[in-house]
């Protein structure tokens, strides 16, 4: 084989699948990353038929880490029935995992070292490791090397009640120490996004997902989830809200900046379980084994922008890259499929691919375009669907994929966003 047909071999997803979206605290509570990421590849081999075998690689992504699993991929690989002889890989790039996972995975198989992996990402955010504060960790380590009673009772001598205190888990840039929402209410202020904008674009998604669902286009995604103690089966998401409308969104008062801010809980992403992971190979070995594959992974890019000043418009500056090395315009776009972190978010990223000033920034001539609103998250978002901070990106390839089937589209866009200043996106063709 060429050196050039080694290094361009095709990359076609066969499948995607995830477990439902649950809101966290809810069925999921009593589970962990790696149990969720299982079920989801159980899930992916229920629609394919029993190919488990004959994956060569698993690649997950995941945010909220356990101490009991750091490489959870490999426990949830094990679990979901992947051969122990298949390596498996943990990645972590926040909001942005599993579509790390997935173009590491897409890598590997483009430039011949495996034919087939799974790729994905999974996160229990109702299993966030709560730890001490670090003066209690070094008096606990410390501890490790007691050998008496004498010297057990000197060492809890040294113990003050704050050291119990907990160390809660915030949701803040580490660099700036700012929250997302609160970067994103700015954000909403400097590009004029109004708070009615940002209600009736949430009020949409609830809206189109719970289309999707009740036409079943979510349930061909979504497989069932089964677990222990008591044999739970879960068959669909829990967050979308039937009743969503503009004047309850309306009432809703501001989470971040409680006095000029226009976020609420009702235009922001909620805490959620879940696990979603795709079923990625060459072509040539697709074809072998008698599947016909969905689409075919085309390009994708990663951008980092100053987190203090840009923290979630990563999109905007990935979309012009990846259109501009497939030699593409967003009028070629059938599908377009954004991560919804903050209606606010989305819109922003909206505004600036359709502003000229942007484009004259990037050092374009003209701007970029509008994306058609009908064309975007036609079935729904992750401000109804949820947002598992390491699953997302597999959610969206999934339902890219399956909407340029039922949209009868040639190509799709994926987009997101991630905490840290960092976006992504990603081009896909469907198969013909």
């Amino acid at each position: 084989m060429a050196e050039n047909e080694f290094l361009g071999r095709e990359v076609v997803v066969v499948e995607g699948c995830r477990i439902p979206f649950l809101r966290s605290n809810t069925h999921y509570q009593d589970l962990m990353g790696y149990q969720l990421g299982a079920m989801a590849i159980k899930g992916l081999f229920q629609k394919t038929g029993p190919f488990e075998k004959e994956v060569e690689r698993v690649v997950l992504g995941t945010v909220t880490h356990n101490n009991k699993t750091p490489n959870l991929a490999r426990e949830a690989a094990i679990i979901g029935g992947i051969p122990e002889f298949a390596p498996a890989t943990t990645v972590s790039m926040a909001c942005i995992s599993a579509n790390a996972a997935i173009c590491q995975a897409a890598d590997w198989i483009r430039t011949g070292q495996y034919e087939m992996v799974v790729a994905g990402g999974t996160d229990c955010l109702s299993d966030i490791p709560i730890p001490f504060r670090k003066e209690m960790r070094k008096k606990l380590f410390k501890a490790q090397k007691v050998k008496s009673s004498g010297d057990m009772v000197k060492m809890l001598a040294h113990f003050r009640p704050k050291d119990f205190v907990p160390e809660f888990p915030q949701v803040a840039e580490f660099l700036t120490g700012m929250t997302m929402g609160e970067d994103c209410d700015k954000m909403a202020a400097k590009f004029e996004i109004s708070r009615k904008e940002q209600d009736e674009f949430a009020v949409r998604s609830h809206q189109l997902a719970l289309a999707a669902q009740e036409n079943g286009w979510l349930g061909e995604e979504v497989a069932a989830a089964e677990f222990p103690p008591a044999f739970h089966r879960i068959v669909t998401d829990n967050g979308i809200r039937p009743d969503s409308s503009v004047s309850k969104l309306s009432k809703l008062p501001p989470v971040f900046d409680k006095k000029y801010g226009s976020l609420t809980a009702g235009n922001s992403s909620f805490l959620t379980d879940g696990a979603a992971v795709v079923l990625l190979m060459s072509k040539g070995r697709a074809e072998f084994l008698g599947l016909q594959p969905k689409a075919v992974i085309r390009g994708y890019t990663f951008v980092g922008r100053n987190p203090e000043q840009e923290l979630l418009l990563g999109p905007a500056y990935a979309i012009p890259k990846v259109l501009k090395v497939a030699g593409l315009k967003l009028s070629d776009i059938d599908v377009f499929e954004f991560h919804e972190a903050f209606a606010a978010q989305v819109l922003s990223n909206l505004r600036c691919l359709d502003s000229q000033k942007f484009a004259e920034n990037l050092g374009l001539s003209i701007k970029i375009g509008e994306v058609p609103i009908e064309k975007l998250n036609a079935w729904g978002g992750s401000l109804a669907i949820g947002h598992p901070f390491g699953a997302t990106g597999a959610r969206l390839l999934t339902t890219a994929v399956n909407r340029l089937g039922k949209e009868q589209g040639e190509w799709a866009l994926l987009a997101s966003c991630a905490a840290g200043g960092l976006g992504h996106a990603m081009l896909v063709q469907t198969c013909i």
